[in-house]
């Protein structure tokens, strides 16, 4: 192997021990993807770059992290792979393409500035044939395009940021897994403790013969022992937790507005301050009821509150445009919500309250969440 391709080799290499070392302690963070950006500048002899990724908590690509310009600059467009074509070939033919010239583009007018007059090259982030993002770089000033050393580079630097972003991928999996092992634990300790002593109860109640005061106490026994350890299981977590957006529900409101304009979304009132551990999940709530409207409505109208109070945080989402006859069913995504709600004390209500107008409402205590307590 060539002395130089060599050293590269080895750089990229350390750069994929540095990523997955950090794999576990910094979840989804601008600034864990921004080393990853300036990691890619520095190895690629790159002035500028930005790592465009999908977040499966927001559910949308987004810029994950950027080195060399600011990432705000991104937060307010919407991103899909038709904003920039070239990305879109990147990722299908799974190679590195640089754009000499501003015209060979095409891309969307959000992201005009990140172009300009000079060559950018696009690296795909993919994994076995999975599309997990793309990095959009600008070379250093003067510098001659990209040759076939460089290209591949590049390239390997791409697959070592999708190499880490699978791992983190395994770790969530792996997170779920547990959960879903926590589930089917909660389930077998609710039929072995409390419907075993209830059954045996019920068998003894159910007898043609008479109680006497031993057995009579036996079952007040056993009816308590199964509602103490029914509340003990009632303590366990019910249902999943909300994804930490690392955004919040102002800045998910722009957003939302500019991404669906045709929904006609307006905030009643000002945006309350909403303490972090329920950010994600006034997020998912706002978010699934925004889906639930396009989906089952034909929505023209869309109608966000907030409140709170020193012990209560409101959000109620109100659309209109409902059928008249509604026949589809409500989706998975608002019974899911409602499960997360419940992690923190509070509940999700949802349904139609006038005619052709469907309301969507949140209200969860804030004690205990951040609040006031």
């Amino acid at each position: 192997m060539d002395p130089a391709a060599a050293a590269d080799s080895l750089a990229a290499l350390e750069l994929l021990n540095d990523i997955l070392a950090q794999v576990d302690g910094d979840h989804g963070s601008a600034e864990f993807y921004s080393r990853l950006a300036e990691a890619v500048c520095r190895q690629g002899h790159m002035r500028r770059a930005v790592i465009f990724r999908y977040d499966d908590a927001r559910r949308r690509v987004h810029a994950a992290g950027a080195h060399g310009i600011g990432l705000d600059q991104f937060t307010s467009g919407e991103i899909t792979v038709e904003s920039a074509p070239v990305a879109r070939q990147a990722l299908t033919e799974d190679r590195v393409i640089e754009v000499l010239g501003k015209a060979g583009h095409a891309i969307s007018n959000d992201f005009a500035e990140l172009v300009g007059e000079h060559p950018i090259v696009y690296v795909p982030i993919v994994a076995a044939g999975r599309w997990i993002g793309v990095i959009i770089a600008e070379p250093e000033h003067g510098a001659a395009p990209i040759d076939e050393h460089r290209r591949d580079l590049l390239w390997m630097l791409g697959k070592t940021l999708a190499l880490a972003s699978t791992s983190r991928i395994a770790t969530t999996h792996g997170a779920r897994a547990r959960e879903l092992e926590e589930r089917i634990d909660f389930a077998r300790g609710i039929h072995e403790g409390v419907v075993q002593r209830l059954f045996g109860v019920s068998l003894v109640l159910s007898s043609e013969q008479p109680l006497n005061a031993q057995a009579r106490a036996r079952c007040a026994q056993e009816v308590g022992a199964a509602l103490g350890e029914l509340r003990s299981a009632l303590q366990r977590p019910l249902g999943r937790s909300a994804v930490p957006t690392g955004t919040t529900l102002k800045a998910e409101l722009a957003r939302l507005r500019s991404e669906h304009p045709d929904l006609g979304l307006t905030v009643e009132g000002p945006v309350v301050e909403v303490p972090e551990p329920l950010e994600a999940l006034a997020q998912s709530v706002l978010t699934e009821a925004v889906r639930n409207a396009r989906k089952h409505a034909d929505a023209r109208r869309l109608v966000v509150r907030t409140h709170a109070s020193d012990d209560t945080l409101v959000l109620e989402i109100e659309n209109d445009g409902v059928p008249h006859e509604r026949t589809a069913s409500t989706g998975v995504g608002l019974r899911l919500a409602a499960l997360e709600a419940l992690q923190s004390g509070g509940l999700v209500e949802f349904g139609e309250r006038d005619q052709g107008t469907w309301v969507v409402r949140l209200v969860v205590p804030l004690a205990g969440n951040g609040g006031i307590g």
